[in-house]
């Protein structure tokens, strides 16, 4: 499984949020699309999920255009609380299990029991960590062979963080999938990274593998990025 973006331009009227981008992702790897807010790093995975189409260029998963059905294939996870307020946790599982062939319910109830999430509380009653914790849960739960990830630790307890990031490794399954996640949350993900790619007003302005970062050039991952913004 490949995604691919080929000279990938995307306007939002007279805001260019995507220059000619170019990348391809790969199945077993967890990629950390970096930079600063507004850079154009939701507008890359908006595309790849097929909620956004390119003006220019083309977009594909395993060679084919991204379009509305590409959510079969494609696990989302958005930076912005989309919820019916009125469900339960557990009522949201169940939506979600009807919703996708590829939903784990197993794994579902299990990480809910990891993130603490009380199945019967409704969602309007949760706190902002909690409603974060419940995405992620809906996003991993998920066995589609792409996982996207914009900002999932966006309001998280910085103390809770650090073992949320450390379970992504063991919910996901790198035989099959890949993750590409869009934050500017660095600290806490970068020791779980394989490969960083910098956005910079709308364009791809560097990619490295973390590892030759840190055993060849010395640096990390966070002491990279702020070279690249100078």
């Amino acid at each position: 499984m490949t995604v691919e973006l080929h000279d990938v331009t995307k306007k939002y009227g007279s805001i260019t949020a995507l220059d000619g981008v170019s990348l391809t992702f790969e199945v077993g790897k967890i990629y950390g699309v970096l930079g600063a807010n507004g850079s154009g790093k939701s507008t890359l995975l908006k595309l790849i999920a097929g909620l956004a189409k390119p003006d220019h260029g083309e977009v594909t998963v395993e060679r084919v255009p991204v379009s509305r059905r590409t959510a079969s294939v494609v696990s989302y996870l958005s930076e912005l609380d989309f919820f019916y307020t009125n469900f339960t946790a557990g009522q949201y599982i169940d939506f979600h299990a009807s919703q996708f062939a590829d939903f784990n319910l197993d794994k579902a109830i299990e990480m809910l029991a990891f993130m603490k999430l009380d199945v019967r509380k409704k969602v309007r009653t949760m706190s902002k960590g909690n409603r974060g914790r419940l995405k992620l849960v809906l996003a991993l739960s998920r066995e589609a062979p792409v996982v996207l990830l914009d900002e999932p630790f966006s309001g998280l307890d910085v103390m809770v963080r650090e073992s949320i990031v450390r379970s992504l490794l063991s919910y996901v399954d790198f035989e099959r999938q890949m993750v590409i996640m869009a934050t500017h949350e660095i600290e806490e993900i970068e020791k779980i990274l394989d490969e960083v790619i910098v956005i910079k007003d709308g364009k791809a302005i560097g990619r490295e593998e973390a590892e030759d970062l840190r055993e060849n050039g010395g640096k990390s991952v966070i002491g990279w990025l702020k070279e690249k913004h100078r």
